[in-house]
């Protein structure tokens, strides 16, 4: 039993070499960083170390997933700390009509707002195909799920859209 323990060395290298691309893949996906997504892919697997003894082997993918996604909510909710402040300190002087400014500050918190309303599993989808550029039978094997649920997951994802950005 203790050679099968996530604390034993072998089977931590094992189950890194195994997962570890898959969980930066869905972390890089998610924000768009190579950077963030090594850290927090780090961040996981240590905890995964620390917590060896009360994370069964079976249960490391799952453990892995949760704690590289409760990362990555945590940062994006500093940051969005991090903006409201920055947003409140004097803005610089820009040559561009004050309209057009107003204009496109309405449209990118539109856009931001709608894509952030999506579902979790919507937003992924959305992502993976438009940003990504991969084919739903791509996307349905990266997520280890089916094809019908992707076009599901997607055709919700652009009708939210359209209804949230109609008018622009």
């Amino acid at each position: 039993m203790e050679h099968e323990s996530v604390c034993n060395e072998e089977v931590f290298s094992r189950i890194y070499n195994d997962i570890g691309q898959t969980v930066w893949r869905f972390i890089y996906y998610k924000c768009g960083d190579e950077a963030q997504a090594d850290d927090l892919v780090q961040e996981a697997f240590i905890k995964l170390w620390n917590n060896c003894a009360k994370v069964a082997k079976e249960k490391a993918r799952s453990f892995l997933f949760t704690v590289a996604n409760n990362a990555f909510l945590n940062e994006v909710a500093h940051k969005k700390v991090v903006l409201r402040h920055a947003q409140m300190s004097p803005t610089k002087v820009d040559n561009q009509s004050p309209e057009f400014i107003l204009e496109e500050k309405q449209y990118n918190k539109k856009l931001q707002d709608a894509i952030s309303n999506l579902t979790e599993a919507q937003r992924t989808a959305f992502l993976l195909n438009r940003i990504e550029g991969m084919k739903y039978t791509e996307i349905a094997e990266h997520l280890n799920i089916s094809v019908k649920a992707v076009e599901k997951r997607m055709s919700q994802a652009l009708k939210a859209l359209r209804t949230e950005i109609k008018n622009i």
